[in-house]
């Protein structure tokens, strides 16, 4: 059964008159009288007594029209409502951040905006690792992204254009870590030894934090940490589950610790082990979502009292 024959049934009810009833429909009357007819054999009974003279509806069409009715209102009711929810979806700026922002920092940064602007959060991106993040962004699929950053991530470069702008919203450490062993001493201690390496649980290759940590470790070269690659993992709250396990030691954001129990993790290494990171928010400049230039000006008025905050 096709909707529109619900239509052109209520039509002829109100019309009681194919002709007429085929003109409000905007079709012809062969046509119109072929879909009733269509529209009866499918309700398996005749809803219109043609014998009469203007024409009526049988019993069965008159309870059909009632149904037809609720149908139609239901439906209507229901579209209306589709688009109201499609309207309002229109209306968010989508928001695309990895894993460990989501859970260490995004809430508490977006609290503190006290904004009334709805952020459609992509919860798909969490399980994305950085370079995916980027083509989101460069390829329309996001409005703003949240991520890590640092002058050695080369799959940022794309966003170091004109075309891009970029808020520092924070800074964040990465930190060495490692379970404690049955003593209560640190498992795992770095530099280790070329003898005796330290099992290291690390990121993979598409990550932000890989690249950070490869870059430090090339140019210290005067203290070389000594490291076993056994895993590597995208996100960084399965790095934390694996050192907390007591497998090896491994670089953690600070923020992921503060913000998600340390789990009895402690310092694996002193100061000089732990590398600086930005935390920044990126949107391109064509972008041309209604409220997105409200929100950058909430977020850079943020930004500005931080800085005089500290």
């Amino acid at each position: 059964m096709e909707i529109r024959w619900l239509e052109d049934f209520r039509a002829l009810a109100r019309t009681r008159h194919f002709s007429r009833a085929a003109d409000e429909q905007n079709i012809t009357q062969p046509t119109f009288s072929r879909r009733i007819k269509m529209l009866e054999e499918e309700m398996g009974v005749m809803l219109i007594d043609r014998e009469t003279l203007p024409l009526s509806l049988t019993p069965a069409g008159k309870l059909f029209l009632e149904a037809s009715e609720k149908i139609t209102r239901l439906l209507k009711e229901t579209k209306d409502g589709c688009l109201e929810l499609e309207r309002a979806e229109a209306e968010k700026l989508r928001f695309a951040t990895n894993q460990t922002l989501y859970l260490s920092f995004f809430q508490g940064w977006l609290d503190s905006l006290e904004t009334d602007i709805e952020l459609g959060v992509n919860l798909k991106a969490t399980s994305w690792v950085g370079r995916q993040l980027i083509q989101a962004l460069e390829h329309g699929e996001c409005d703003l992204i949240l991520c890590y950053w640092s002058p050695v991530i080369d799959f940022l470069q794309p966003l170091e254009t004109y075309e891009y702008q970029h808020l520092v919203l924070a800074s964040e450490t990465l930190m060495p870590v490692t379970a404690l062993d049955r003593s209560g001493e640190p498992k795992f201690l770095l530099p280790g030894s070329k003898k005796t390496p330290l099992p290291y649980i690390n990121y993979n290759d598409q990550t932000f934090i890989r690249q950070v940590l490869e870059s430090h470790f090339r140019k210290n070269t005067l203290q070389m940490p000594n490291l076993l690659n056994i895993n590597e993992n995208s996100q960084a709250i399965s790095v934390k589950a694996m050192i907390a396990q007591g497998y090896g030691v491994g670089w953690l954001p600070s923020r992921l610790l503060s913000s998600g129990g340390d789990q009895g993790l402690v310092a694996a290494g002193d100061e000089s082990w732990q590398f600086p990171l930005q935390i920044r928010l990126y949107r391109s400049r064509n972008n041309s979502h209604s409220k997105m230039a409200e929100l950058w000006t909430q977020v850079e008025k943020s930004v500005k009292q931080q800085t005089v905050s500290l």
